[in-house]
């Protein structure tokens, strides 16, 4: 019986410590504050457009200069594209949708842009893409460095 009441109390504090730890949570979104944005990966082959004139920028990232033009990323979203040929008063002229952007670079009339997953070239004489290179990058990690688990059939394309 001496043994009894030291044996149950130890029990008694290690349900308690268990308890405590099993309410723990590690979810993303109570832990870093992002949530994945995905799309359906059959969708994100025909994401990628040419929109005219101007566009908000909201959270810009890289800058591409090439020639009179800047190449402005919106992380998750696309690419500005800014006439910079008088610096003194620049002009958006466009914006390319790209779900999942976050890096872009060009050479002659290509820019090469990544689409979430998916690296894709866009001619920017006729804004269409002339080639697409599928799962060549990982899922776009967020802001703290987060990654997400692939759901079958969709991929992140940003966080929020």
């Amino acid at each position: 019986m001496r043994l009894f009441k030291p044996i149950l109390l130890l029990l008694l504090a290690a349900g308690g410590v268990v308890l405590a730890l099993s309410s723990f949570s590690v979810s993303p979104k109570k832990d870093y504050g992002y949530t994945p944005v995905f799309m359906k990966r059959a969708d994100l082959k025909n994401s990628v457009s040419y929109q005219s004139g101007a566009r908000e920028m909201k959270n810009p990232g890289k800058i591409y200069v090439k020639d009179d033009i800047n190449y402005v990323n919106e992380r998750y979203r696309g690419v500005h594209i800014i006439d910079n040929s008088n610096p003194e008063h620049p002009r958006q002229t466009g914006f390319i949708v790209a779900p999942g952007c976050i890096d872009m670079a060009v050479k002659d009339h290509y820019i090469y842009l990544d689409n979430s997953v998916d690296l894709v070239t866009l001619d920017m004489l006729t804004w269409k893409v002339t080639e697409r290179l599928e799962d060549f990058f990982p899922e776009p990690s967020s802001p703290s460095g987060q990654t997400s688990y692939s759901n079958y059939g969709y991929v992140v394309v940003g966080w929020e």
